[in-house]
């Protein structure tokens, strides 16, 4: 990372956009954080508006930008269920559209692009742990294939112009990321359950509980992506960036009472339509590739995601 280097993050009042800014002003690069707004917040990033290398812009990405970067981080899209469901044309838009436009901002200006993709690519898996090469299980017609099959068109995008145009591209498929500055409101498991249990509300299971997750702390990935994007230039990716720890989701529940002491009951509810059994990053790339893996403990990292949660509601 060069000192003057100018880095565009969309997405970046969002919840990993602002760590990703926060790491690199850190680090000496100039930052244009550019947000919508949508489910990004200026909140996440106010500790930033004085620092001499940031800068904030409103915009949307589904429309062109003229700027001038040397990096750009693809981050911006709606990436939780309730938000990315509100309005589905929206969120493949954003997809799809913002992919273009960024994509055709990374040809005018020779800057190197990383995608924000999803393990969400993989639908429902047939493999289990998933490695790059598996091309998932997805259902192109469903309430969630709004932001399944808007991810995969990205990287579709992606590659295209790195074969047609020579694009430096860097793709990675994030798994699910948690800590501070996760939105209460949006319905993901673990701010779900941790706002349930700091508030003494019951816990909602969706199914019988037994479906499961890995859950990788905001800081390891941050490291991956920024360890993805400095890395040569031979490496495209897609780079699996999560943690292989593997919990279910009622042991995450059980775990999230324990350490806010809660008096917090679990509660059943259907599973939702299309909603993945199984999740669980295969690392190996990362590990060969960046030298990247995570570090930080599930317990570890709810820790800190309950320390903000429990300060954000007292604020309220």
């Amino acid at each position: 990372m060069h000192q003057n280097n100018r880095v565009l993050v969309t997405g970046g009042a969002g919840f990993i956009g602002s760590h990703i800014c926060e790491v690199l002003l850190e680090t000496g690069a100039e930052v244009l954080c550019v947000d919508n707004f949508f489910t990004g917040a200026r909140s996440n990033v106010s500790h930033l508006r004085d620092h001499p290398n940031f800068e904030l812009m409103r915009h949307d990405v589904t429309f062109p930008l003229f700027v001038e970067v040397d990096q750009i981080y693809n981050m911006a899209c709606p990436a939780s269920p309730i938000h990315y469901q509100f309005d589905p044309v929206q969120t493949t838009k954003t997809s799809v559209h913002g992919a273009i436009n960024m994509l055709g901002l990374a040809k005018r200006t020779g800057a190197r692009i990383l995608q924000a993709s999803t393990s969400e690519v993989y639908g429902d898996p047939d493999v289990h742990p998933q490695q790059e090469d598996y091309w998932g299980n997805v259902n192109p017609i469903g309430p969630r294939s709004c932001y399944d099959e808007g991810k995969r068109c990205a990287e579709t995008l992606f590659f295209d112009y790195f074969r047609q145009h020579q694009t430096d591209i860097k793709v990675a498929r994030i798994f699910n990321t948690y800590g501070p500055r996760m939105n209460p409101q949006d319905g993901r498991v673990v701010s779900n359950f941790i706002v349930q249990a700091l508030k003494g509300e019951d816990i909602t299971l969706y199914g019988d509980g037994e479906q499961t997750r890995s859950f990788c702390y905001v800081d390891d990935l941050v490291r991956g992506l920024i360890g993805l994007m400095d890395s040569p230039e031979g490496i495209t990716g897609p780079v699996n960036l999560g943690n292989p720890g593997e919990f279910t989701i009622r042991e995450l529940a059980e775990q999230v009472i324990e350490l806010t002491g809660s008096k917090s009951q679990l509660t059943h509810r259907p599973l939702p339509q299309d909603d993945p059994k199984k999740r669980r990053p295969d690392i190996t790339k990362a590990k060969e590739q960046l030298g990247w893996e995570p570090t930080i403990p599930l317990r570890d990292g709810l820790v800190k995601a309950i320390e903000y949660f429990d300060n954000l509601l007292k604020a309220h």
